[in-house]
């Protein structure tokens, strides 16, 4: 061993703990249970927001912001992924998922916020120190500090192919839409370039939220009584909370007198509640129930005139949200876990039927952003033999002179007048009814008879409904 002294350590930075940001911290949990399980943001946000203000002095503000950034990195992902691919020396695919979720944080920040880039920058990548490690926090600040260099529309010209070469293409990147669903939606559309670019632009903004006044329990009077609430456009039950209200903290949602529930949704249970019959009115049937908007409304409607309503959801967990929703209605109705395709009921026993089907969910992307890049267009024929059968079982159902309202809440076109065009050319004895003039007030519904609802034209989930009559 050499007698030598050993030098001194040169003087360097000390090491310094990464800091923890709880807003960033939680943002980054909810995207990753949206990447890992499959989960939806408006499910997993608000468990993780009601525990971190438990648990610390997280405020409203907080809150806002964590929610800002998970539901803006959401809807822009499409974009921020293209952008991030620019700045990157490895295909995306290539890149750890965690790694990916704080870059597209990051690139939210930067691109979709007012926050001070070297703000952005700096939280970023002391979150990336946090959940990921020192070495790959340099990663990630490198990168951002690529991305920081150009903003939004910059980045768009440098990453979007140009509208004249590919139109489809430069829409979904623009607009952060699979390419599919940009293509499909544009098919129910129709029209020119302004329209789908507003369709788009509506799909990537924060819904408000909407209240609904169920009938003989609540009233739209004491609901305008809450902070930032306004009347609904369209429903005479509906009520908007303008500032991102809290719902929870209205005294007829927590005694279940109101609910949330969008707009359109409310119009399409209105409209199949309101449709003239021929004969009695006594039976009604909500053949698809879960989660149980449309079937709250529907039993406070039917208890105004004395008439059952049949709740009928095929999952037990989803029949227990139905069960809920219904508690404390005055009038008579009945909730049971059965399959609409396999029913437990005879034919001809009901005097209007509602089936609101399991579908893609592409009229709802304002809610759910992850759902744009969750689905595939081969989840259509997935989706295809069970519409159809729900809706020749309605049929089926319904007395005749009765009426069956179709709806989804998807306006691709494979499953809104594809599955009403094929059914009816399979069961005699039904015909289309004019769903127009059920809609008062309501404009731009098309040449009918059929009404396809949009986020840009109704400010609603671009819900659909065909109603159709029994004849024989």
């Amino acid at each position: 061993m050499s007698d030598q002294p050993r030098r001194p350590r040169k003087p360097g930075k000390p090491y310094r703990r990464p800091q923890k940001d709880p807003v960033r911290i939680l943002a980054f949990e909810a995207l990753r249970a949206v990447d890992e399980r499959d989960a939806y943001a408006n499910l997993v946000l608000p468990p993780l927001l009601r525990t971190a203000r438990e648990n610390s002095d997280f405020d409203a503000r907080d809150a806002a912001l964590a929610t800002e950034l998970v539901y803006g990195t959401l809807r822009r992902q499409g974009t921020y992924d293209a952008i991030i691919a620019e700045c990157v020396d490895r295909p995306l695919r290539e890149v750890d998922p965690p790694v990916l979720d704080v870059l597209s944080l990051g690139v939210h920040q930067l691109l979709g916020t007012r926050i001070p880039s070297h703000a952005a920058v700096s939280a970023t990548v002391e979150l990336a120190r946090v959940v990921l490690g020192d070495g790959r926090a340099k990663f990630v600040n490198a990168v951002l500090r690529k991305v920081a260099r150009d903003d939004l529309e910059r980045w768009i010209g440098k990453v979007a192919p140009p509208y004249d070469d590919d139109p489809e293409d430069h829409l979904a990147v623009v607009h952060s839409h699979p390419r599919w669903v940009v293509s499909a939606l544009w098919d129910s559309l129709g029209g020119s370039r302004a329209g789908i670019e507003e369709l788009l632009a509506a799909d990537n903004e924060r819904p408000e939220v909407t209240l609904v006044a169920r009938p003989g329990r609540a009233t739209t009077e004491e609901l305008l009584g809450e902070e930032a609430a306004v009347a609904g456009r369209w429903s005479p039950y509906a009520v908007r909370l303008t500032e991102g209200g809290e719902p929870g903290a209205v005294e007829a949602v927590r005694e279940g007198r109101a609910g949330v529930q969008d707009e359109g949704s409310q119009l399409v249970a209105l409209a199949v509640a309101n449709a003239p019959l021929d004969g009695p009115d006594r039976r009604w049937l909500d053949g698809c129930a879960g989660p149980g908007g449309k079937a709250a409304l529907l039993a406070a409607l039917a208890a105004e005139r004395g008439a059952f309503l049949l709740a009928s959801e095929k999952q037990p967990h989803r029949a227990g949200l139905v069960a809920r929703a219904l508690a404390g209605n005055p009038g008579p109705y009945q909730v049971i876990a059965a399959d609409g395709t396999r029913p437990g009921w005879r034919p001809g026993t009901f005097d209007r039927v509602l089936v609101d089907v399991p579908c893609t969910g592409l009229g709802a992307l304002r809610r759910r952003p992850e759902a744009r890049w969750r689905r595939r267009p081969e989840d259509l024929d997935g989706f295809a033999p069970l519409q159809r059968g729900l809706l020749r079982n309605a049929l089926d159902a319904v007395r005749v002179g009765g009426i069956v309202g179709y709806a989804t809440c998807s306006p691709h076109l494979a499953e809104t007048r594809a599955v009403v065009a094929d059914v009816l050319k399979q069961v005699p004895g039904a015909e289309l009814v004019d769903a127009r003039p059920l809609l008062p007030g309501v404009p731009e519904l098309g040449e009918g008879p059929d009404v396809q609802l949009w986020p840009h034209l109704h400010g609603t989930d671009a819900m659909y409904l065909a109603l159709i009559r029994r004849t024989g």
